[in-house]
């Protein structure tokens, strides 16, 4: 099994920064990717970034340019820098795991709040 632990979340003004980071542990030596999404109020759970087993990421149109997504191989942790933060970036954001075979593993959540 695979324990994902979010943190860095917290309220900011418009046009500020926030850094997540996403720690895992357990069985994590055959992960095909691993990513964020989030979930805003009303609206279904989208996916903001990801990043492969291979170093590759992808990032929603909504926030290229302004989130980008990393990793530290050593520490085990993926990491989605979040810059230029617009209220509408305000959510819960996951961490998500993707096994090589089957299944995801999802962390806890942590709230992003960005104030106008």
């Amino acid at each position: 099994q695979v324990q994902l632990v979010e943190s860095g979340g917290g309220l900011v003004q418009a046009g500020g920064s926030l850094r997540l980071s996403c720690a895992a542990s357990g069985s994590i030596f055959r992960l095909v990717a691993m990513g964020w999404y989030r979930q805003a109020p009303g609206k279904q759970r989208e996916l903001v970034a990801r990043i492969t087993s291979g170093g590759s990421t992808n990032h929603a149109d909504s926030v290229k340019g302004r989130f980008t997504i990393s990793r530290d191989n050593a520490k085990n942790t993926v990491y989605l820098q979040m810059n230029s933060l617009k209220p509408e970036d305000t959510a819960v954001y996951y961490c998500n795991a993707v096994p090589l075979f089957s299944g995801n593993y999802w962390g806890q959540g942590t709230q992003v709040t960005v104030s106008s």
